[in-house]
């Protein structure tokens, strides 16, 4: 990111992540970051580097992802909001565009993201306006245990076990400020906000309970991979990609009434 005289501007973004290798950009194919920064060259001549809260992962979602540009000062908000509109592809969409102070960064100063993740418990779920933004199960699952599963991942924990890849240098601890099923029109929906999430970590808790929720595995094994990261039990398999939706990035109050 570069400072002034260029303006700083915060972008909402929503994207079907169905066609996309992803957040970040890559050597071919298709990405959320690719699309943005291809726009922005358009219109202003030249690469534009886009940031963002976090990278989602191929065939994930978003409804809230955060982003950030410096564009030149005749750029304003409402400007650049009609420019994105008219441009980009009909599977990514800017809801807000908002100017902020120069310092603003999507990612470190966010103190919490959320997610959800939609599992489709009825037959209708596998049909295709439904599939492509579910994990399509098709069964019906014991919510008493999905609730009994969520409730033990609230505050702080080490979520090692439940991570495909570690962050040595900032540890494998996050604190859930939220973990909780709902009902949803085909089946049920997870949510969950944590001041951070390793790599693959919501499928692979989502997995996990599903399969408590079937009866497969017991409840005293989700408490057994939080409370002992070196223990040898090994989490399910992560649930499918396309049932993760990023909702929301939250900000301390001092940014959320920036202008």
């Amino acid at each position: 990111m570069v400072s002034p005289p260029f303006r700083r501007f915060r972008l909402t973004l929503h994207y079907d992540g169905t066609a996309f290798l992803g957040w970040q950009l890559q050597p071919s194919g298709r990405t959320v970051q690719g699309e943005l920064e291809g726009v922005l060259a358009r219109l202003t001549g030249e690469r534009r580097p886009v940031l963002a809260a976090g990278r989602t992962d191929r065939g994930v979602h978003a409804t809230g992802q955060v982003a950030a540009v410096d564009l030149p000062p005749r750029w304003g908000p409402r400007e650049l909001h009609r420019a994105l509109e008219a441009l980009l592809p009909p599977d990514l969409w800017v809801e807000e565009v908002r100017e902020v102070p120069p310092g603003f960064h999507p990612r470190y100063d966010a103190r919490a993201r959320s997610y959800r993740y939609q599992v489709g418990l009825t037959h209708r779920s596998r049909s295709p306006f439904h599939r492509r933004w579910c994990w399509p199960l098709g069964r019906p699952l014991n919510v008493e245990a999905l609730q009994a599963g969520a409730r033990l991942l609230r505050g702080e924990h080490s979520f090692r076990a439940f991570a495909k890849a570690g962050q040595e240098e900032r540890g494998d601890r996050c604190r859930v400020e939220e973990a909780r099923w709902v009902p949803w029109e085909e089946g049920v929906a997870f949510l969950i906000t944590a001041d951070r999430f390793l790599h693959h970590m919501v499928r692979y808790l989502v997995g996990t309970l599903v399969e408590v929720a079937l009866g497969r595995r017991p409840l005293e094994e989700v408490t057994e991979l939080l409370d002992n990261p070196a223990t040898s039990l090994r989490t399910s398999p992560p649930a499918p990609p396309q049932g993760l939706f990023l909702t929301r990035v939250h900000y301390p109050e001092a940014h959320e009434t920036l202008d």
